[in-house]
């Protein structure tokens, strides 16, 4: 991990949060080419495995994702419960959210964001197959930093949209 940052290593995603994901869908292909997109609708974080500023959290988004190059592209549409998807739309509407870094060592990079006094504002685990955390920079003008560990499954899943989207 380089020893000036607390993530290290490059940008793996670029994030958006909508209020129309096909619509967002559509411009992304049609601007970056991003075509091949996987649609995920109604997933639930939910209170035994997501927290939302500290407490248990309890919401559901749409979510689709696909790849320009070798950059994840997502788009996260809030349908139900507050989130940091909700805050992000209720404070200026739909925009870029977040970049997500793969920290060589997840539980390490959050004790170092603790340690810098950075706030980890929602974080949660997919099924064991992924950890993330939102890293919260907007006192800084940076919406969110993600950081995520990707299990073996869920980077199969990856694979297999990103080659769709070719």
């Amino acid at each position: 991990m380089d020893s000036t940052s607390v993530a290290g290593g490059p940008v793996t995603q670029i994030a958006w949060v909508v209020t129309d994901i096909e619509a967002s869908e559509r411009f992304l292909k049609t601007t970056m080419g991003a075509g091949g997109w996987m649609r995920m609708p109604d997933i639930h974080f939910a209170p035994e495995t997501c927290r939302y500023r500290g407490e248990p959290a309890d919401f559901t988004a749409h979510i689709s994702l696909s790849y320009s190059g070798d950059t994840q592209l997502e788009l996260i549409q809030p349908v139900r419960g507050k989130s940091i998807y909700t805050e992000f739309l209720e404070r200026g509407g739909p925009g870029l959210h977040h970049v997500c870094m793969e920290p060589e060592d997840f539980d390490a990079a959050l004790k170092d964001a603790a340690a810098r006094g950075i706030p980890v504002v929602q974080q949660g685990d997919m099924g064991g197959e992924m950890r993330f955390a939102y890293l919260d920079g907007t006192d800084s003008g940076v919406p969110y930093i993600e950081l995520a560990e990707i299990g073996p499954n869920m980077r199969l899943f990856f694979e297999q949209i990103k080659k769709g989207a070719q």
